[in-house]
């Protein structure tokens, strides 16, 4: 395999497209789990109506779909490997995209409720490969190329809302779907006519491994698991934040839905430039250097944000130690990420599922961790992110002694 990046973003690759338009399809793809998990949520009081049920049981499709998700990145990922990335990009959009239909003409919450599941499930499909092309793209520079993919699809969960807010306002919830319908297909006719990496039609870098071989290839590989729990710790870092920041914001600092919306604007903002940074500096330091450094801040926010929660500060205060803990934390996660994938040459597919599974799994725990150990203040939520930190620098304290990625591992 070639681990020289290419750097012009006109440059052909062999079989396929240029960088530019590359980076933007996969990134595309990936998007469609946030698009299809936020895209609906102003829809859920109508839905709610539509279907003459309660607005909570509408809101367990939510539950449904990061669970169909995480069953299919498990499923999916061994058969990638296995199979060929391409084809199951192609049958997680024709999936997602008749699954989207479906759920545009559904006319009970029953039905709705076991399609959401569909969706995710076979929309992990198309998702879950995307990594291991990054890694045949980037080579050795696998975090820079991760960092370009995770800047882009930022932007998916930070406009799906509105767009849904939108979509409402020009006609019913299900316009929603059927643009989500019309999504896949656009991405199906970029994806057959451009996705031409080199990968998909070389067969002797396909895994030979038994699906359950996979598994154990990935959980067996020197210098993973650490790598993997510093990714997974970081994902339960993040997702203590999106679980929590309604409540602080808004209930412990009595902040209005405006500027709640605007504080959270920002944060995003601080994990796209985190990743800007990110994406320039890491190819001179590498992988473990950068997330070493970046474990090390975010500790230091991290001990701040717990301390002027303790103390009881103004809000402004919080927002100036988590803009520097959530860029760091982006930092983290890209190049954790990274230094897995680039242990891999054959099993790409499978280290994603396990990583993508583990973050779900981990990061649903949040909401049930802050719930025990409410006390009506800011206090817990900067407890569990601080934790989750020093445990990704304990991770990476015991992971000290274990070679460094070579080009033998990619």
């Amino acid at each position: 395999m070639n681990n020289s990046p290419v750097n012009q973003s006109n440059q052909k690759y062999p079989f396929g497209a240029s960088l530019a338009l590359l980076i933007p399809m996969l990134s595309a793809i990936i998007a469609i789990t946030p698009l299809a998990i936020d895209m609906y949520l102003p829809a859920m009081a109508t839905l709610a109506t539509s279907f003459n049920t309660d607005i909570t049981l509408v809101q367990q499709s939510l539950s449904l779909y990061l669970g169909g998700y995480a069953l299919g990145m498990l499923c999916f990922g061994p058969l990638a490997d296995r199979f060929g990335r391409k084809k199951l990009v192609l049958i997680g959009l024709i999936g997602f995209m008749i699954s989207s239909l479906g759920l545009a003409f559904v006319t009970s919450i029953e039905s709705f409720l076991a399609l959401r599941f569909i969706q995710a499930f076979i929309g992990a499909a198309a998702t879950v490969v995307v990594p291991g092309y990054i890694k045949e793209l980037y080579g050795k520079n696998t975090a820079k190329g991760m960092s370009y993919v995770s800047l882009i699809m930022m932007l998916a969960p930070l406009i799906a809302p509105s767009i849904g807010s939108l979509i409402l306002e020009l006609g019913d919830w299900h316009l929603i779907f059927f643009i989500l319908a019309f999504y896949a297909f656009v991405l199906l006719l970029l994806v057959s006519l451009k996705l031409k990496m080199p990968s998909d039609k070389d067969n002797s870098n396909r895994s030979t491994q038994s699906f359950f071989g996979a598994y154990a290839t990935v959980f067996t590989k020197k210098g993973v698991k650490l790598n993997i729990a510093s990714g997974v710790l970081t994902s339960f870092a993040f997702f203590c934040y999106l679980t929590a920041s309604p409540f602080v914001y808004m209930e412990v600092f009595q902040l209005d839905k405006s500027l709640f919306a605007i504080l959270f604007s920002t944060n995003v903002g601080a994990l796209m430039a985190a990743n800007v940074v990110n994406s320039r500096i890491v190819g001179r330091y590498g992988s473990k250097r950068m997330l070493k450094v970046a474990t090390f801040f975010a500790a230091i926010s991290g001990i701040a944000l717990l301390a002027v929660n303790l103390l009881e500060l103004n809000y402004v205060f919080t927002v100036m130690m988590l803009l520097p803990l959530m860029a760091c934390l982006g930092v983290m996660s890209v190049n954790a990420d990274a230094i897995v994938l680039m242990k891999f040459q054959k099993e790409t597919g499978t280290a994603t599922a396990v990583i993508g599974t583990l973050r779900f799994g981990f990061g649903a725990l949040a909401g049930p961790l802050l719930a025990l150990f409410y006390t009506g203040t800011a206090v817990p939520f900067s407890a569990l992110m601080l934790s989750a930190v020093i445990l990704v620098g304990l991770c990476q304290f015991l992971s000290r002694h274990e070679p460094a990625v070579t080009n033998n591992d990619v």
